[in-house]
């Protein structure tokens, strides 16, 4: 299994491709805060972990970028609370 991690900018979305399927994280910035509304993998993808894997990438570069992430979408929230709360904005 090979994870591909990349932030794309024209679809508001953090993707992470793993052998050929793909996970997403889409989002909107608002100031410092990363807005999170919607995160999804491929069908293949789910329970292999692929989500936990895209929102650790995701919480590394808000850090990385000063932000603070606001999660709307459930599966952020709870990824989020369990793994990463200081994050939450």
């Amino acid at each position: 299994m090979t994870d591909i991690f990349r932030h794309n900018p024209e679809l508001s979305r953090y993707e992470l491709e793993v052998d050929g399927l793909l996970a997403f994280a889409d989002y909107q910035r608002s100031g410092h805060r990363l807005v999170i509304p919607h995160v999804e993998a491929d069908p293949a993808l789910r329970g292999a972990g692929a989500a936990g894997r895209l929102m650790t990438k995701v919480a590394e570069t808000a850090r990385a970028e000063g932000m603070r992430i606001t999660p709307l979408c459930s599966y952020a929230a709870a990824w989020l609370k369990r793994n990463d709360p200081d994050l939450i904005a």
